[in-house]
């Protein structure tokens, strides 16, 4: 049998147990009304990624140094959103966006041209500073999966239209 409390004790307890629930409600909403890039990256302003690419021998116009900054995308990288896109991507994976191709691997003997690329900067908080060049197979892929970050080249090693 379930007996009544009285109102006194019951009001002052009730109370309580809302203003809490209130209060926590009020703390869960406020973490998720945060934007998805506040969660990523704390600051945003001078903390963003920022690469500096510098591109040779690549032919069609693709030579040059260019600074690339993502979160929010720009610089004057040709294309800061799609080179910004294939990095995330990339980041996402199991693989070290910028690690070199592994020692010892089998690689195709072709050449892809005298392109060569120096990534520096700083992505996803650790330092980068990377070499790619097209003389293997396995540079060639290494190369190919950060186009747009690097030029696209046709099979000649020039620059694609």
């Amino acid at each position: 049998m379930l007996r009544a409390i009285p109102r006194a004790i019951a009001r002052p307890v009730l109370r309580r147990l809302l203003v809490g629930a209130a209060a926590s409600i009020a703390a869960a909403g406020s973490l998720t009304a945060m934007p998805p890039a506040a969660h990523a990256q704390p600051g945003g302003g001078p903390d963003r990624d920022h690469l500096t690419v510098t591109v040779r021998d690549a032919g069609g116009g693709a030579d040059g140094t260019f600074e690339l900054y993502c979160g929010p995308h720009g610089g004057s990288h040709p294309d800061p959103s799609g080179a910004c896109a294939a990095l995330e991507r990339d980041t996402r994976s199991t693989e070290e966006v910028f690690a070199p191709a592994p020692e010892g691997g089998f690689c195709t003997m072709q050449n892809g041209g005298p392109a060569t690329a120096h990534v520096t900067g700083t992505w996803a908080g650790r330092p980068v500073d990377a070499t790619y060049d097209r003389r293997d197979g396995c540079q060639i892929s290494r190369w190919d999966r950060l186009v747009p970050l690097l030029p696209g080249l046709g099979g000649d090693g020039g620059a694609r239209a």
